[in-house]
């Protein structure tokens, strides 16, 4: 049942940080969102044209693992309690939002400056409201 769920919720908080990325991108020009979706440093994985649709497949694998690693702590080490469910969102968010920095230095196609305050400033932000639809779903949907 947690991994039904956590794929659930990894694919909710998943298209909702990549829909919010998106438009910030769309809006401002800060390429957030191609650095969200670009994995051309990986070996072999870079060196393909993948389609959209397979970048948010990529995209979406670590949302469901954030997400199942999130229900899972909550599960068995913390009862549930909402403060734990907080500290463990805000905690997985924020590691994966310090993703900014390699993920940009690594980086070969155009992707924000690594000292562009106002593009981590806006992946951070993204990366908070993932940690709110976390647990805001996960709540919903129990």
């Amino acid at each position: 049942m947690m991994i039904k769920k956590g794929l659930w919720l990894g694919i909710a908080t998943g298209v909702i940080l990549g829909a919010v990325l998106w438009l910030v991108e769309a809006v401002t020009g800060e390429e957030v969102y191609t650095l969200l979706m670009n994995i051309d440093f990986i070996p072999v994985l870079g060196d393909i044209a993948w389609p959209v649709w397979m970048e948010w497949v990529f995209h979406l694998l670590l949302s469901w693992a954030i997400a199942i690693v999130y229900l899972a702590w909550i599960a068995f080490q913390t009862e549930g309690e909402t403060s734990a469910r907080w500290a463990t969102s805000l905690l997985l968010s924020v590691l994966a939002a310090l993703t900014y920095f390699p993920l940009t230095d690594l980086a070969i196609k155009e992707t924000p400056p690594l000292d562009d305050v106002t593009a981590i400033i806006y992946w951070f932000i993204a990366h908070l409201i993932y940690a709110v639809a976390l647990v805001k779903l996960d709540e919903w949907s129990e």
